[in-house]
């Protein structure tokens, strides 16, 4: 039987646990310094256009993923998109369930729930060198669209649409 999954609202006091995943070398590798990933993570908190979610599996939480509206931020190199299209970026925190198919699966079934409540699109920017986030990325449904450059340097956008 497939894993289910649920997508708590994260929460301040969900903040040591993150910060703790942000510091593991398999996250720190893609997400880069964890102090300051920290702080942009926290204070989105209080930002109306992101929605940012505890993953967990069997009640045990082991990733984040955060999903934005794009129109929230036109400047970011990701080009344009039907309106009420979401952006989302994602990873898995503890490092026991790194490579078991959890990161496809979790989000395949958090990006049909988007889809099916109306979304046009939804868009993520993996850095090209990451293989392994692409790949989970193309398993959920995603097709790679074109290198775009952005704040934080180059990506390759991918897209999956209804």
């Amino acid at each position: 039987m497939a894993p289910r999954y649920v997508f708590r609202p994260m929460k301040t006091a969900d903040l040591p646990l993150v910060r703790r995943w942000l510091a593991e070398p398999h996250v720190v590798q893609w997400w880069g310094d964890a102090h300051e990933q920290f702080e942009l993570v926290s204070g989105d908190l209080s930002v109306e256009a992101m929605d940012q979610f505890i993953v967990a599996t069997d009640d045990r939480p082991f990733g984040y993923i955060q999903c934005y509206d794009l129109e929230a931020w036109p400047d970011s190199g990701l080009g344009d998109h039907p309106k009420g299209s979401r952006g989302i970026d994602q990873f898995i925190g503890e490092p026991d369930m790194v490579d078991r198919g959890h990161g496809s699966a979790f989000i395949r079934t958090f990006i049909d729930r988007l889809l099916a409540a109306g979304a046009p699109r939804v868009i993520t920017d993996p850095d090209p060198a990451n293989a392994r986030a692409i790949r989970a990325y193309e398993k959920a449904g995603f097709r790679r669209d074109r290198l775009v450059d952005t704040s934080d340097g180059t990506a390759l956008l991918m897209v999956r649409n209804p």
